[in-house]
């Protein structure tokens, strides 16, 4: 889903500063830490995200307690009603093309973006590791794309650093392009929306200031004398133009629309009728959520809970299933690829 997000650089450190990974600069003093130290800030940060996915799971539990209490049936019986209700042969079928049809689609995006900064690739040579790393990306999409700068690095000797650049670029372009078709599907039917979605325009706003800074930064318009843009690690961002993050918006956007069209199909097999006006506006925001790190995992299938409180066993069912179902499967293009990935990086 874009699905990520989709939503995080943080995600890109396990490969970059591997020894056999990074290229020499005599601007980088990074130096690993001591073998065995902790790291600054995770134990807190992780209560937090604990305590964030218990809330979310605490008010699914009660929301679909109180609906089986309506229904004057337990939350298992409420629950197995609500599964045998969804018309599972043609959701399947549906799931398994926009899978594939979005695997495609996030392949050429990163074969633009490597082409556009680093070198001229072929997409036939990023298909097996863009879809090895959806496996990884199971437990954390951005390991997966630091997987697929090392692999580049690996295989064609591409400077690792740079492919991490351009894996930043994606990241960080995945944002305002989200960004960008929320404000898009408010601007459709924002009084639809919930009350909280009317902070998407001040959002934006604030995005696109934060964007218009940036761009004349790394274009060297913005503090000139600075010297960070020259890290190797921003060297994407110092190379694009404004034409780069607009033809990525271009490529990327056939497979959100993709998506709200077959979201809106696939709720009304769930039993749940929907716009696809109002799934414009509303998924955006859904999967700029399933794209971040747990808790926004939890907070993606509370989501939908709380935009159809009208159907709540049918959404719970919906947001887990649908959210779950797209990772596992895309993972599966992994295994399909994984033999041809290894043989092109290991020689086995």
């Amino acid at each position: 889903m874009g699905q990520g997000f989709s939503p995080a650089i943080a995600g890109l450190k396990a490969c970059p500063t591997d020894p056999q990974f990074m290229t020499t600069s005599e601007n980088d003093t990074t130096q690993p830490p001591p073998e065995g130290a902790p790291e600054k800030g995770k134990g807190p940060g992780r209560i937090v995200f604990l305590l964030l996915s218990l809330a979310c799971f605490a008010y699914l539990y009660f929301r679909l307690n109180g609906a089986a209490a309506r229904e004057g049936l337990s939350l298992v019986d409420y629950m197995v009603q609500v599964f045998t209700g969804v018309q599972w042969g043609s959701w399947i079928l549906l799931m398994v093309a926009y899978s594939g049809f979005y695997f495609l689609i996030d392949t050429l995006v990163a074969t633009k973006a490597i082409t556009w900064f680093v070198t001229p690739i072929k997409y036939a040579d990023i298909l097996p590791i863009r879809a090895s790393a959806y496996i990884i990306s199971i437990f954390n999409e951005q390991i997966g794309k630091g997987a697929m700068a090392y692999y580049l690095n690996k295989r064609h000797q591409v400077p690792g650093w740079e492919v991490g650049s351009v894996m930043l670029f994606i990241m960080f372009s995945e944002v305002f392009y989200l960004l960008t078709w929320a404000m898009v599907g408010f601007a459709f039917s924002g009084g639809d929306l919930p009350d909280a979605f009317g902070l998407i325009p001040y959002i934006s706003a604030g995005a696109a200031v934060i964007f218009v800074l940036w761009l004349l930064y790394f274009q060297g318009t913005l503090l000139p004398s600075n010297t960070l843009r020259d890290k190797p690690i921003f060297h994407a961002f110092k190379t694009a133009r404004l034409k780069h993050y607009v033809g990525f918006l271009l490529l990327r956007s056939p497979a959100l629309l993709a998506a709200v069209a077959v979201y809106t199909v696939a709720l009304q097999l769930f039993g749940v009728e929907a716009s696809f006006l109002s799934l414009l506006g509303y998924l955006p925001v859904i999967f700029f959520a399933a794209a971040v790190p747990t808790p926004m995992r939890a907070a993606a299938i509370t989501f939908w809970v709380i935009l159809f409180p009208e159907n709540e066993g049918q959404m719970a069912a919906f947001g887990f299933v649908q959210h779950n179902f797209f990772i596992l499967f895309n993972a599966l293009f992994g295994v399909a690829f994984w033999r041809r990935a290894q043989r092109e990086l290991f020689g086995e």
